[in-house]
């Protein structure tokens, strides 16, 4: 079943890059006491996600901390080292914790699973940002297949 509004965080590990290489995390530790944004790409390094998604919400962070966000997460069915090459070719310093779920745990934690098989990608995420408060969501947009619109940063800045 599909995350929805007033749901918690799973408590799912996944791998976040960080300077200091792959850590691992626990999701719902990761948000607990903080008002956090989390959105998911199919694949670090696909066009949209490279050319739109992940730039607007590195361009959006300071608006989005002004509205009270603590964390800007980004999460795709890769792993940690392709996650960390993928933040370092998109310039990416400290505005969003780029987490690898290299085994799709979380995705399907979520309920988001994409299957892109006939495309040689696999099962992959959908594209989505929800907003959660202490782990517990406040508010989730699933974008419809090939559409980029609810999910990006504006739009969640919108939600706020």
């Amino acid at each position: 079943m599909t995350i929805k509004v007033g749901d918690r965080i799973p408590s799912v590990k996944v791998m976040q890059a960080t300077a200091e290489g792959p850590k691992e995390v626990a999701l719902d530790e990761l948000f607990a006491g903080r008002t956090a944004v989390l959105f998911g790409v199919p694949g670090a390094f696909t066009p949209t996600c490279s050319a739109k998604h992940l730039p607007g919400f590195v361009t959006h962070a300071a608006a989005l901390k002004a509205k009270g966000v603590d964390l800007v997460a980004c999460m795709a069915v890769n792993d940690a080292f392709v996650m960390g090459a993928w933040g370092k070719d998109q310039g990416i310093t400290d505005q969003v914790a780029l987490l690898g779920d290299g085994s799709a745990a979380l995705t399907k934690a979520l309920g988001l699973e994409l299957d892109l098989t006939a495309r040689g990608l696999g099962l992959r995420c959908q594209r989505f940002a929800l907003v959660a408060k202490d782990g517990v969501v406040t508010h989730v947009a699933v974008e419809a297949p090939g559409a980029f619109e609810v999910s990006k940063a504006e739009a969640v800045l919108a939600a706020l």
